[in-house]
C-alpha cells in the first residue's frame, strides 16, 4: 500500500473487540495506522464462515460515506485487494472513545444517539433509489451469510414456532432494495469523535432495506437495559431520541412504512442476539436472557407498527 519504506519493519499491535477480522495498529516512521484484514472463519462459538470479499465492500462503503460526510468515517490510506486488507487513519482512543464503553459506564446522552441517527439517515437518503449503487453493492450472498442466515435463519432452527415469521423477514429484507445498508450499526462500531459519531466496520455493506440499520442499533439500546439496569431510563431516552431523529430524516419513502419494518425487525434481532450465532456476550444470566427471549417472541409473532409502543412495553418489562 506504499505506507512504509522498503527497509522498514513497523511494530504491530493486535487490537481486540472484533470477531470477523484481524485488526492491528502499525507504528510506522510516519506515524501509526490501523490495518484491517478479513478472516474467512469468524471468531465465535458456532461455525460461521464468511466471504473475504466483504473487505472490498467495506472499503467501497467508506469511500461513499466520505463523499457524503467526511467526518463520519476514518480516512482511508490504502487497500491491498489481493490480501483482503486495507489501511485507515489511526484515531486516538482518548479523543475517540467507543460508544459502547460510554454506554456501559453510564455516559448515556440522548443527544448523541440522535446524532448517530441523523448521520445514518443522511447516508441512507444520499444512496436511496440509485440503480448504479444498487448494482455496485449487490452483495446479496454476503449479507445472507453475514446477517440474514446467522441471525434469523439460525434463530429459526431454535424456535420452530417462530420459523415462519423469521423466514418471512429474511425474504422481505432480502428483496427490499431501497438504499445502501451498513449492516452493523452497533455501539461497538461507533466512536464518539470530537466532531460527532464516527462509523466503523462496514463489511456487511449491501444495497437493500435501510430499516435493518436502525433496527440493529435500537436492539442494542434496549439490550443495554438488562446489562446495566441502573441506566435503563437513559437508554430508553436514547432509544426514543434515535428513533425520532431517524424517522424525521426519511425522505425516500413514507415514514409509517419504514417504521413498521423497523418495528418488525427489532424483536427478531433481539431474539437473534440470544439464540442466533452472535449472542450478546454481556447477557450471561439465564433469567435475564429469558426475559428478553420471551419479550422478543411475543413481539415477533404479534408485531406492532410503532417503535414508541414497543419501547414503552420494554420499559414496563424492565421496571417490573
Amino acid at each position: 500500500m506504499g505506507l512504509i519504506a522498503s527497509d522498514e519493519q513497523p511494530d504491530l499491535l493486535a487490537l481486540t473487540g472484533g470477531v470477523s477480522s484481524l485488526i492491528v495498529r502499525a507504528d510506522t516512521r510516519r506515524g501509526p495506522v490501523c490495518i484491517k484484514q478479513a478472516l474467512a472463519e469468524l471468531k465465535v462459538a458456532s461455525h460461521w464462515r464468511a466471504p473475504l470479499e466483504r473487505n472490498h465492500a467495506e472499503v467501497a462503503w467508506m469511500q461513499l460515506a466520505m463523499q457524503v460526510m467526511p467526518d463520519a468515517v476514518p480516512a482511508l490510506l490504502g487497500e491491498d485487494a489481493e490480501s483482503f486488507a486495507y489501511a485507515m487513519q489511526w484515531l486516538d482512543p482518548e479523543g475517540h472513545p467507543v460508544w459502547k464503553a460510554q454506554l456501559r459506564d453510564g455516559l448515556v446522552h440522548a443527544d448523541f444517539a440522535a446524532q448517530v441517527a441523523r448521520y445514518l439517515v443522511r447516508l441512507h437518503a444520499a444512496s436511496a433509489d440509485q440503480p448504479a449503487l444498487a448494482q455496485a453493492f449487490a452483495h446479496d450472498s454476503h449479507f445472507f451469510a453475514l446477517r440474514l442466515d446467522p441471525y434469523f435463519g439460525a434463530t429459526a432452527s431454535v424456535h420452530a414456532d417462530c420459523a415462519r415469521a423469521l423466514q418471512a423477514l429474511i425474504t422481505r429484507t432480502a428483496t427490499t432494495k431501497r438504499a445502501l445498508v451498513h449492516g452493523d450499526i452497533s455501539p461497538k462500531n461507533i466512536l464518539a469523535g470530537p466532531n460527532g459519531p464516527i462509523f466503523l466496520d462496514a463489511e456487511c455493506a449491501w444495497y437493500g432495506d435501510p430499516a435493518f440499520d436502525p433496527a440493529f442499533c435500537l436492539c442494542h439500546l434496549l439490550a443495554k437495559c438488562l446489562w446495566q439496569p441502573q441506566h435503563c431510563a437513559a437508554y430508553l431516552a436514547s432509544f426514543d431520541a434515535f428513533a425520532e431523529a431517524y424517522l424525521e430524516g426519511v425522505t425516500w419513502e413514507a415514514r409509517v412504512e419504514i417504521e413498521a419494518r423497523i418495528a418488525h425487525l427489532l424483536p427478531a434481532l433481539m431474539l437473534a442476539r440470544i439464540d442466533g450465532k452472535s449472542p450478546l456476550e454481556y447477557l450471561t444470566d439465564a433469567a435475564v436472557k429469558d426475559r428478553m427471549r420471551q419479550f422478543a417472541r411475543q413481539w415477533l409473532l404479534q408485531p406492532g407498527a410503532q417503535l414508541a409502543s414497543l419501547g414503552r412495553a420494554w420499559e414496563k418489562l424492565c421496571s417490573s
